[in-house]
């Protein structure tokens, strides 16, 4: 893919940046790592061509024309500051302006008016799936294990609901088994969703056996804006799917990030876990 301008890759927290940057790496193509300071892991940071505070939106703006016009991929997580990353208060009061302009309305209407703010000043933004596809998951089955019979109305029940919610911006994620929906992803993220579909699942007290067929199914919300918030799983979402007693994982080919692949798909395999990428709807 070409592109015109200088790449940069803005690393927020979390292992998604450093995978980017290998994907990056092996396209061979040439970047520049925007650290933002109380984010990024340290060893990214330590090869960063510059960092930034969280809220110093000035001096980000003011590198990014000095390399620019820039190609800007945002990886990371920033939703949760670290106390690092709040420790410039005199970048919040330099910038109250344009914070005020782009805050309010939680890290979903931040992340827009961040993007916009990038755009507006003349940058382009490109989101992991457009700037690293190799990293998302693929269509069919992963691994060893298919879905059966029992796992099929379980994709069919999870994947129409969370269409039907897409226009309420409620979550991604939803644990099924048969027409029967356990649970449904909120701000507390999928993890945590799948803690309660644990409880929700099994017998009084934790006992029993989940229902046959159990299934998590994570889709991208209709119109959603990739860029900002691309579905994700990895090994610990396996791990959490197999303790609520998923049959499997059902995510949308094509538009959901595999969080190291190959550890993902041994987890599954391990575990007894069906994965499968579904076919985009629209």
């Amino acid at each position: 893919m070409a592109e015109s301008g200088t790449l940069v890759l803005v690393a927020g927290a979390g292992r998604l940046p450093d995978l980017v940057a290998g994907s990056l790496e092996r396209a061979g193509r040439a970047y520049k790592v925007l650290a933002v300071r109380g984010f990024t892991e340290r060893a990214l940071r330590a090869r960063a061509d510059a960092t930034v505070d969280l809220l110093d939106v000035g001096a980000t703006l003011a590198i990014l024309k000095a390399w620019g016009p820039a190609v800007v991929i945002p990886a990371g997580g920033v939703s949760r500051p670290s106390p690092a990353a709040l420790l410039n208060a005199g970048a919040a009061l330099r910038n109250r302006a344009a914070l005020r302009a782009i805050a309010g309305g939680g890290d979903d209407r931040l992340l827009r008016g961040v993007l916009a703010l990038l755009e507006e000043n003349g940058h382009r933004v490109l989101g992991v799936h457009e700037a690293a596809p190799d990293l998302l998951c693929p269509s069919g089955v992963l691994g060893r294990h298919a879905p059966d019979a029992e796992a099929e109305p379980s994709i069919r029940a999870g994947r129409a609901l969370l269409a039907a919610l897409s226009p309420f911006d409620v979550g991604q994620a939803a644990v099924a088994a048969a027409e029967r929906v356990l649970a449904v992803e909120g701000p507390e993220g999928t993890d945590r969703m799948l803690a309660r579909a644990r409880a929700l699942g099994r017998k009084p007290f934790g006992s029993g056996r989940a229902a046959p067929g159990t299934v998590l199914v994570k889709v991208s919300k209709h119109g959603q804006d990739l860029r900002i918030d691309l579905p994700a799983i990895g090994p610990r979402t396996v791990r959490n799917a197999a303790a609520a007693g998923c049959a499997g994982i059902a995510v949308e080919a094509g538009r959901t990030l595999l969080i190291d692949r190959a550890a993902t798909v041994a987890e599954a395999d391990r575990r007894g876990l069906f994965l499968v990428g579904l076919e985009a709807l629209s």
